[in-house]
């Protein structure tokens, strides 16, 4: 009689399903005949402008140290960034992206009987992350496809340890204002940690009252803040995420987390793109006329989208978006559907280069038309 391994896994494990990345290029081509250079991708919140000429040297410099293991503390990139971000080495956790990172604050602060809280519409690592531990998801309706903070502190129970908020939200797009986030936090609990995933700040357009995580620490000792290198300093495939919090509640997180998870490569990349803020500043710009030029070019077409602060937007194609998505593969365009967050009449958009963009565009015109006729 062979054995169910399926049925020996933990409980949590059991009823989770896999998290789905964006469709590759090099799967789009071999499946449609098309040349991988006439695909364009918008589908995964990656830097259309590339690497930083600066990462690139110091990755290639790197590569000559492939045969040994890295710096299992990345002193050198806690240095160059506990400056860029004015609070000390200690109160860094550094992780194979920021992914890693909210898999081990769980780990670290939940498990089997805890609640777990965040919102409707939210990061789908969170869900995955809290039934991995064994922990019960307290999912919040959202309210304008965003957090409902007043409604999330009311879901506080004595049961909560963790309470998940990404600022700006991905799949969404949309953003809560500090005056709301300090509201929230003045709220809860000091027992529970409320982690501020921040992945996409760097996009944020400097209104008066936006959020700086880190700012807040001070105020908040149960405030954990995340951010990446995978999204506006473009070293997605190098994988380098990060935590910030006191030192207390950091010691904790880095006897848990894998030794050598940031791979030497990626420690110099980071490490290197932290002094080239004139990428920095070239990504925002980019970034900011291509929401401009998507959300015309959605106008244009009469479609209603949700305003974002990242560097994608989520647009209601009127439909089901998964037959949109199909139509725009067949004509090489990668977006992504978001029906597995509830939104199953959105397709969410990264913003690319301008051509890419119009190229995308003009795909969606010739799928929407093709669909009416």
């Amino acid at each position: 009689m062979s054995i169910d391994y399926q049925s020996l896994a933990v409980e949590g494990v059991r009823s989770l399903t896999p998290y789905q990345p964006g469709k590759p290029i090099e799967e789009l081509a071999r499946e449609y005949g098309l040349e991988p250079d006439e695909i364009v991708k918008l589908a995964s919140n990656e830097n259309p402008l590339g690497p930083s000429p600066v990462a690139m040297e110091a990755a290639r410099e790197a590569l000559e140290e492939m045969c040994r293991y890295p710096d299992g503390n990345a002193f050198t990139l806690k240095q160059a960034l506990a400056r860029y971000l004015q609070v000390v080495p200690s109160q860094l956790t550094l992780g194979n992206g920021s992914n890693d990172v909210l898999e081990v604050i769980a780990r670290c602060f939940a498990g089997p009987g805890d609640e777990v809280v965040y919102a409707q519409h939210a990061f789908a690592v969170y869900p995955l992350v809290t039934l991995a531990i064994g922990a019960k998801g307290v999912e919040v309706s959202a309210k304008d496809w965003g957090h409902d903070l007043p409604a999330m502190a009311d879901a506080i129970s004595d049961r909560t340890r963790l309470v998940f908020i990404a600022n700006p939200n991905n799949p969404t797009g949309t953003v809560e204002g500090e005056t709301a986030i300090r509201a929230f936090l003045d709220r809860v609990p000091e027992r529970v940690l409320v982690v501020l995933d921040e992945a996409y700040c760097e996009y944020l357009a400097g209104t008066d009252d936006d959020v700086d995580g880190i700012s807040l620490l001070r105020d908040y000792p149960n405030l954990v803040v995340t951010r990446t290198f995978s999204k506006a300093w473009g070293l997605a495939a190098l994988r380098v995420g990060y935590a910030v919090s006191s030192p207390s509640i950091a010691d904790i997180l880095n006897r848990v987390r894998q030794p050598f998870n940031v791979d030497t490569v990626a420690q110099a990349a980071a490490t290197a793109v932290l002094g080239d803020l004139e990428y920095l500043e070239r990504s925002r710009e980019v970034n900011r006329k291509g929401l401009e030029q998507l959300t015309a070019g959605f106008a244009d077409l009469g479609l209603e989208w949700i305003p974002s602060a990242g560097n994608f937007v989520a647009v209601d194609v009127g439909t089901n978006a998964q037959e949109i998505f199909q139509g725009l593969l067949e004509q090489g365009v990668i977006v992504r559907p978001v029906a597995g967050y509830g939104m199953p009449r959105h397709l969410r958009v990264s913003v690319g280069l301008a051509e890419e963009n119009e190229r995308f565009l003009e795909a969606l015109k010739r799928v929407l038309e093709r669909r009416e006729a």
